[in-house]
C-alpha cells in the first residue's frame, strides 16, 4: 500500500491559509464590534425608554398600566379660565347681596327722611331715624327667608347680623355722608326735586362702594355667604 504523503504546515495552500486567517480576523473584528456596540445599543435603548416615559407623562399611558400624571402646561392653561369664572361668580354674588341690602336701606332711608321732613325734625334726628329704619328693613328682608327654611328666630337673627351688618353699615355711612355734603339736601321739602334727586344719587353711590365690600366678605366665606345654605 502506498501511503499518502503527509502534508506539513509549510505545504498548505497559502491562499487557503490566508482566507482562513481572514475569516478568523473577521470573526474577531465582529466580536469587537458586538462588544463595543453592545453598551451603545443598551444606552440607545435606555434613551428610547426614557423618551417613552417622557412621552407617557405628556398624555400617553405608561406600560405598567399607571395613568399619566396631569400635564403641568395643560393645568396652567386651564387655571386662568377657571380663576376668571370664579371672579365673575364672586362679583355676581356681591352685586346680588348689595341689591338685597340696598332694597332694605332704600325703604328705611326714604321712610325715615319722609317722616323726619314731615315732622320738621333737624338733621341729626332725621339721620338717626333713617339709619334705624334702614337696619330694621335690611335685617327683616334677610330674616324672613331664613325663618322659612325652618331656622329658629334666634338663629335667624344671628344669620341676619352676620350677613348684613357690614354691608348696611357701609351703605348708610356713604349715603348719609353724601346727603350732608350736598347743600340743601337735608332741608329740602318732599315736593322738591333736590330731596328725591339727592336721595337717589346717594343710594346709587352707596351701592357702587358697597359691592366690593360684599365681594371681599363673600370671598372669605363671610357676609352674605352665610345665606347660601338657606336659599
Amino acid at each position: 500500500m502506498s501511503q499518502q504523503p503527509s502534508v506539513g504546515h509549510e505545504d498548505r495552500d497559502p491562499q487557503g491559509y490566508d482566507a482562513q486567517s481572514h475569516d478568523h480576523d473577521a470573526q474577531n473584528h465582529g466580536h469587537d464590534i458586538h462588544t463595543h456596540g453592545g453598551p451603545d445599543h443598551s444606552v440607545h435603548g435606555h434613551d428610547h425608554g426614557v423618551h417613552n416615559r417622557d412621552h407617557g407623562v405628556h398624555g400617553q399611558p405608561e406600560p405598567d398600566g399607571h395613568q399619566p400624571e396631569p400635564d403641568d402646561h395643560q393645568s396652567e392653561h386651564d387655571h386662568p379660565g377657571h380663576q376668571h369664572g370664579t371672579e365673575i361668580s364672586l362679583t355676581r354674588q356681591a352685586i346680588s347681596a348689595t341689591v338685597h341690602c340696598l332694597t332694605g336701606c332704600a325703604i328705611g332711608e326714604v321712610l325715615g327722611m319722609v317722616l323726619a321732613t314731615w315732622w320738621g325734625w333737624s338733621n341729626g334726628p332725621s339721620i338717626v331715624l333713617s339709619i334705624l329704619l334702614a337696619f330694621f328693613f335690611g335685617y327683616s328682608l334677610t330674616i324672613t327667608p331664613v325663618l322659612r327654611a325652618g331656622v329658629s328666630p334666634r338663629q335667624a337673627v344671628g344669620v341676619a347680623l352676620a350677613a348684613d351688618t357690614a354691608s348696611i353699615t357701609t351703605m348708610e355711612i356713604v349715603d348719609n355722608a353724601f346727603l350732608l355734603v350736598v347743600p340743601g339736601a337735608m332741608t329740602a321739602g318732599l315736593a322738591e326735586g333736590l330731596f328725591w334727586g339727592s336721595l337717589a344719587l346717594s343710594l346709587a353711590i352707596a351701592f357702587v362702594i358697597t359691592v366690593p365690600v360684599n365681594r371681599a366678605l363673600i370671598a372669605r366665606g363671610k357676609g352674605h355667604a352665610v345665606m347660601h345654605q338657606y336659599h
